[in-house]
C-alpha cells in the first residue's frame, strides 16, 4: 500500500517504536529519510541507522536512543510541511524550536539541513519537521 506521505510515515514509526522501547525500527528507504536519519544523528536524537539494500527500495534501518531513566530522547516529533499544504521559510524567517533546544529539518538548495545550518548558510526552504 502506498502512503501518501513518506515522511511522516517515517516520523510516526520512530515515535512508535519509541513508545514501545523498541531497539530498532525498520522504514522503507528513501534518499530524502536518509538525510532526515543523518542530522538525527548528528543532533543526537538517534543512536545510528544503515541502509539496507534489498532489491527494491531498499530499506532505513533506525536505532534509537533512551536516556538514562529508559524514556525516548525525542519528546516530541511534529511534520510541519505537509502535502496538503507546503510550507517554505527564507532565511531571515526561520526561528530556533523551543528556544534553541530542538531543532528543525530543512529541505534547502544545499541538501537537508537543521535550523541552524541553514541560518548560518544563509539559505531557506521548505520546514519537514520539527523535534524536541
Amino acid at each position: 500500500m502506498a502512503t501518501t506521505d513518506p515522511i511522516a510515515d517515517m516520523l510516526t514509526r520512530i515515535r512508535n517504536a519509541g513508545k514501545a522501547k523498541m531497539n530498532s525500527v525498520d522504514i522503507p528507504g528513501s534518499r530524502i529519510k536518509t538525510e532526515m536519519a543523518k542530522v538525527m544523528k548528528n543532533e543526537g536524537y538517534i543512536r545510528n541507522y544503515k541502509f539496507i539494500k534489498d532489491g527494491k527500495q531498499g530499506i532505513l534501518r533506525v536505532y534509537l536512543k533512551y536516556g538514562d531513566d529508559q524514556k525516548h530522547i525525542i519528546l516530541e516529533m511534529k511534520r510541519v510541511s505537509k502535502p496538503s499544504r507546503r510550507v517554505y521559510l527564507g532565511c531571515s524567517d526561520i526561528q530556533p524550536v523551543f528556544n534553541g533546544l530542538g531543532v528543525a529539518i530543512l529541505s534547502t538548495p544545499k541538501g537537508i539541513l537543521t535550523d541552524k545550518q541553514a541560518r548560518k548558510e544563509n539559505v531557506g526552504g521548505e520546514i519537514l519537521c520539527t523535534l524536541f
